[in-house]
């Protein structure tokens, strides 16, 4: 396949257009034309790089990229990712808030549907869109077998603030460091509130709240996205994919 083909399906299907976002959504490095094999991973870092490398990718497809905004300097770490990249003929696209936000690929909706819920509403304002979602179960249930579901299907490692009701009913989620919207939350009414990275400062808001909340890791939360986007883009195009893991453990 070409690259600007696969490029343009991606940049249709994701929307990026209509995002404001720090990152530089789309392709930030442009390598072969011709794509046989990508990888898809979380991050944009050199562990990734040479794995895909080794795999034979010709493109990688990542959540956070190396671009936000702009390059200042062309060196040190920046100097080397580039060349690697170049020197290999690999290209890098990256896609982040809207990828969080989609809403049946995104980092959220792909996490409730996990837990055996739709993401019915939208919510989790951030630079002026929703990208989290909320999904409520027909019937509560006990807020040990939801922490269990957490456990098996996004991450055996979470820190449960359990300050809220002992049934679950509505569930909001929002990926990666998502934890601006505990209050959006609260005020819809979540019963329990999903988040990657750990926050400190909504310790105290989540207890005075009374609300429960998970901290299931930044990078786990945000594989989901990626790899829901890996199997579209096998499926539509005559091109091998893999998901290269490599966590942080964050």
């Amino acid at each position: 396949m070409k690259l600007h083909e696969i490029v343009d399906f991606l940049d249709d299907l994701l929307k990026i257009k209509e995002w404001q976002d720090k990152s530089n959504n789309g392709l930030q490095v442009e390598g072969r034309e011709d794509v046989k094999k990508i990888a898809f991973a979380v991050d944009a870092c050199m562990d990734v790089f040479v794995r895909a490398k080794e795999i034979g990718a010709d493109m990688i497809v990542v959540h956070h990229g190396i671009i936000w905004g702009g390059i200042d300097y062309v060196k040190g770490v920046v100097k080397r990712r580039l060349e690697f990249l170049l020197k290999n003929g690999i290209s890098l696209y990256a896609v982040h808030l809207p990828l969080d936000a989609h809403p049946s690929l995104g980092n959220n909706a792909q996490i409730l549907r996990a837990l055996d819920l739709e993401p019915i509403e939208s919510f989790g304002v951030y630079q002026g869109k929703e990208i989290g979602y909320i999904g409520v179960y027909d019937e509560s249930k006990p807020l040990d077998e939801v922490l269990s579901a957490i456990r098996e299907k996004v991450n055996e490692s979470i820190t449960v603030l359990d300050f809220g009701s002992k049934d679950v009913k509505r569930v909001g989620v929002v990926s990666g460091r998502g934890s601006f919207a505990l209050i959006e939350a609260v005020e819809r009414d979540v019963d329990l509130f999903i988040t990657g990275e750990q926050d400190h400062s909504i310790y105290h808001l989540a207890k005075e709240s009374g609300i429960n909340v998970v901290f299931a890791g930044h990078y786990a939360t945000e594989t989901f996205g990626v790899k829901a986007l890996m199997r579209v883009v096998g499926e539509e195009f005559d091109v091998d994919v893999e998901f290269v893991d490599v966590p942080t453990g964050l």
